[in-house]
């Protein structure tokens, strides 16, 4: 490593934001000494990382800033078992095909968080863990590995124990159990051949890393630290990352831009408050002066709104930010123009929780009255329609319709299938074309 890359003090920068769980003792020395090299583990058991990786990544981030080296190990072969850590239930196995397809999703997504091209000494690097495990077979690995952890060790970690001890009648495979001895020997062979004397994680990881540092003292008598930041949990104590639809995916065609936005926008002014120090890169000047002015007046969300801008731009870049909160203002304002740059999802996602009806294309033209009053029951009658036309109450795209004569035509669809009406300042309704 060379020592003139600008060091600051990585473990101080996480303890600020909040960010640390367990370390072991030595670990903050050790990385003052000059640049240090650690990794995360990241199991490919999708082909796209959600946002309850994002804190990982974000550490990886800061080690990298920090002037350290990153490593961000997939888990090509222990992908294959599942981690046993906080499961109640053993996952799917995996095929080779389908996890290198992950594996390679995955990494496209870490280059948005971490440079892995430049000339950097510091530059990151991605391993796989099947590299070193496709060719070891099961007798050597026993042999050579196995022999170095006893039972009891691995007996005695919290993610063993609270499996085992939980009413099921499945129990933990003998796959499962060796999980953690795979782990163990990840951390051995980075440590010995790519210099990382760090492994990072969740508190959930805590026991896999440990044994991993134990392994390679009682190997080599080396020496390697571990680092772990606290579960995210919402002010509630609920689950976080998790909506009724399911996980929040940094993937923009699993999650879009604008439900991705929308979820940092929506979290709860104690979230915001943690979660500003946690997933952006604002200094601790500037977040602390956004607390004291959201506390001053929480109504106008000004730390949601900052949260939201700075991981979707980092996510999803700045186009899709804009595009994220030009959607989010359109329920209160906006016009034609921009409702019609919306993509279909974002449209229906916008729209989501709206009334519909559906109108087939040969019903077109179709005189306005008759669409609201007629064709919909968006109004109770034609005489109500023609009063809400007449007191410029009702938009179509967000242009106002005062003409009771005017029709609705094959140039009022949007995305090529729907026409939003308006009817007063809030109550939207999509109206579905067909054929």
């Amino acid at each position: 490593m060379i020592k003139e890359l600008y060091m600051k003090n990585f473990v101080e920068e996480l303890r600020w934001r909040g960010m640390i769980q367990d370390i072991m003792p030595g670990t903050e020395e050790k990385l003052m000494e000059g640049p240090k090299a650690a990794y995360v583990g990241i199991d490919p058991t999708a082909d796209s990382l959600h946002i309850g990786h994002l804190v990982s990544v974000m550490i990886l981030k800061h080690f990298q800033s920090c002037g350290h080296k990153p490593y961000a190990l997939v888990g090509g072969a222990t992908g294959m078992i599942g981690d046993p850590s906080m499961k109640s239930a053993e996952r799917n196995l995996l095929d080779e095909e389908t996890l290198s397809h992950n594996v390679a999703c995955i990494k496209a997504q870490l280059a948005r968080f971490l440079d892995f091209d430049s000339d950097a000494p510091n530059k990151a690097e991605l391993v796989n863990n099947y590299d070193w495990m496709k060719d070891y077979t099961f007798i050597n690995f026993i042999r050579d590995i196995g022999k170095h952890i006893t039972v009891n060790y691995m007996m005695a970690k919290d993610s063993v124990k609270k499996r085992l001890s939980r009413d099921s009648s499945e129990g933990m495979s003998f796959t499962e159990f060796s999980y953690q001895l795979m782990q163990g020997y990840d951390f051995y062979w980075l440590w010995k051949n790519k210099g990382c004397i760090l492994q990072l994680g969740g508190s959930d990881q805590w026991g896999n890393i440990t044994t991993g540092s134990e392994l390679i003292r009682r190997m080599d008598g080396g020496e390697a630290f571990a680092l772990t930041c606290p579960l995210i949990r919402k002010a509630d104590g609920t689950k976080f990352g998790k909506t009724e639809k399911g996980n929040i995916w940094l993937d923009a065609e699993r999650t879009s831009p604008y439900e991705f936005y929308q979820f940092w926008l929506n979290v709860a002014d104690d979230d915001a408050e943690r979660y500003i120090k946690i997933f952006t890169l604002l200094d601790r000047e500037t977040i602390e002066s956004l607390i004291e002015e959201h506390r001053q007046d929480p109504g106008q969300r000004k730390l949601q709104k900052v949260l939201a801008k700075e991981v979707t731009v980092m996510c999803h870049g700045e186009e899709a930010y804009e595009n994220a909160l030009a959607a989010s203002q359109m329920l209160f304002g906006g016009n034609s123009e921009a409702l019609r740059k919306l993509d279909e999802r974002t449209f229906l996602a916008v729209f989501a929780d709206v009334p519909s009806f559906e109108l087939n294309r040969a019903d077109l033209p179709l005189n306005i009255l008759d669409l609201l009053a007629v064709r919909t029951n968006i109004l109770p009658s034609k005489g109500e329609a023609r009063k809400m036309v007449q007191g410029s109450g009702i938009a179509i795209n967000k242009d106002k319709v005062t003409d009771i004569n005017a029709d609705v035509t094959e140039a009022d669809i949007v995305n090529g299938h729907y026409i939003l009406a308006q009817k007063g300042k809030k109550n939207y309704f999509i109206i579905k074309i067909n054929g």
